[in-house]
């Protein structure tokens, strides 16, 4: 085994044992809830007590499949980067088909009768098992890479705003288990002069570069017009154990999923489709429904508490109306908590919000370091103008200068405007990061909506207020 492939051994490793013991665990903590915990006493034993080795036999067959599922789901990866949100979803997922192959056995084994109930418990005390040796080995896996151990060494091709985005982001993040040595150049510094990074110098000495410092990643952000220097560079590097991975530019990520469709025999390339079927729009709508109305009941002490804050501490208004952009682009009034004076644009016109902007009020300062100047869109998304999730409603003054400037802009308008959305839990809020990049995320969201995907968007959103992050 080499000293490249020996880095990831053991976050692996030690992912499935954990996964492995949490099944067995889900598995003997489920019969002893079913037979022998208080819980009897609500729910009688009436065909007595069947061995335990019975159980742990048919664990045996479990274990091995339900590996077997996380490994196909690639979910036993090192370097995986991932939210426990994500994680969570995906082992829900998982666990639910794994019952289903469970209970599946269980009905064609005649020889031994299963309880139903112990099966019930499983899939739940799965779930909770597997989470939480997840976010155990997660939580030390950071650990390991912040502390020097199996971390790759990368080099950085491109001197772009992707590049410097994504030297930002990996120099930032120990945990992630990547050290960037520096960045190579085709023509000067560009945007990379803004960061800490090292200049080592011109893009043909990278072969060179990697194979005497051993480079783990070579990790390439350029233009579309430089791809050829890709080409060039993938194949001086053949031979070599390094691997390459290119960041796609703009351009590429905005590009439609491509789908071949045939009808009547003949093929044909979908290149844009709608982004929800009617299903799916009323699964949407009816969560939207469902959840905004019962955090408005919760939050309605709250909601009445500012309101009097707001009217005690500065002249004007309670709430702000304000026309937004919304699906389908037609506009609608956005409602929100004032947190600016009162005419705040009067003598500049529509400007964007920013960080410690003067305009803002001393209490509106504390309403948007904790996005609470947001809560009274839970209004607009009762009257189904906006949705909990999707890209936020931008103004029609920039709407009609971003369309312009921005390809594929007006795609964010394909599904409804959102309270937060796929840009903002990626820290692209208000005036931070370019709107071309803003709208990569968001119509990233329009082309792959799920309703798991809004759950994760909530609870990354949910994260960022508890931090005390402004959302845009």
């Amino acid at each position: 085994m080499s000293d490249k492939s020996r880095k990831d051994f053991l976050v692996p490793f030690l992912t499935v044992l954990s996964d492995a013991v949490a099944i067995e665990g889900s598995f003997l903590f489920s019969y002893w809830l079913r037979f022998f915990s208080p819980l009897t006493t609500y729910v009688d034993v009436t065909k007595g007590f069947p061995p335990l080795n019975a159980y742990i036999a048919g664990s045996l067959f479990v274990i091995p499949v339900w590996l077997f599922l996380f490994n196909r789901r690639g979910m036993h990866k090192a370097r995986r980067n991932v939210y426990f949100s994500d994680e969570f979803f995906a082992i829900v997922r998982l666990v639910f088909i794994g019952m289903l192959i469970v209970m599946a056995g269980a009905f064609f084994y005649r020889t031994f009768s299963y309880s139903r109930l112990v099966f019930g418990l499983l899939g739940i005390n799965a779930v909770v098992f597997i989470s939480a040796g997840r976010y155990t080995v997660m939580k030390f896996e950071q650990w390991w890479y912040r502390t020097g151990h199996d971390v790759k060494r990368v080099i950085l091709v491109g001197t772009n705003s992707t590049a410097r985005r994504v030297y930002e982001a990996i120099a930032g993040n120990r945990g992630l288990g990547y050290v960037i040595e520096g960045y190579f150049s085709l023509n000067g510094p560009g945007q990379m002069e803004a960061t800490q990074a090292r200049l080592v110098g011109p893009v043909r000495e990278v072969p060179t570069y990697a194979a005497t410092y051993a480079t783990d990643i070579i990790l390439v952000a350029l233009d579309s017009k430089d791809h050829p220097v890709l080409f060039d560079l993938v194949r001086r590097c053949e031979g070599m154990n390094t691997e390459i991975m290119m960041v796609p530019d703009l351009l590429d990520m905005m590009t439609s999923q491509v789908r071949i469709k045939e009808l009547e025999g003949i093929p044909f390339i979908r290149i844009k489709t709608t982004p929800m079927s009617t299903w799916n729009q009323i699964l949407k709508r009816s969560f939207d429904l469902v959840v905004a109305s019962i955090v408005l009941i919760l939050v309605c002490p709250v909601f009445l508490l500012l309101a009097v804050l707001i009217k005690l501490t500065s002249p004007g208004p309670v709430f702000y109306l304000q026309e937004r952009i919304g699906l389908d682009g037609s506009s609608f009034r956005v409602m929100k908590f004032r947190s600016m004076k009162v005419d705040a644009e009067k003598t500049t016109g529509p400007v964007w919000a920013q960080k410690a902007d003067p305009r803002t009020t001393g209490l509106g300062k504390f309403l948007r370091r904790f996005s609470l100047d947001e809560l009274p869109q839970l209004i607009n998304v009762i009257k189904g103008e906006m949705s909990l999730v999707g890209p936020r409603p931008e103004r029609p003054h920039f709407v009609e200068q971003f369309k312009k400037e921005v390809p594929k802009y007006l795609d964010r308008h394909r599904v409804k405007t959102g309270m937060t959305g796929w840009a903002q839990v990626n820290g692209l809020r208000g005036a931070e990061g370019s709107i071309e990049e803003r709208t990569k995320f968001d119509v990233y969201y329009v082309e792959n909506w799920s309703l798991v995907f809004d759950l994760k968007i909530i609870l990354k959103t949910i994260r960022a207020v508890l931090f005390g992050e402004e959302t845009g």
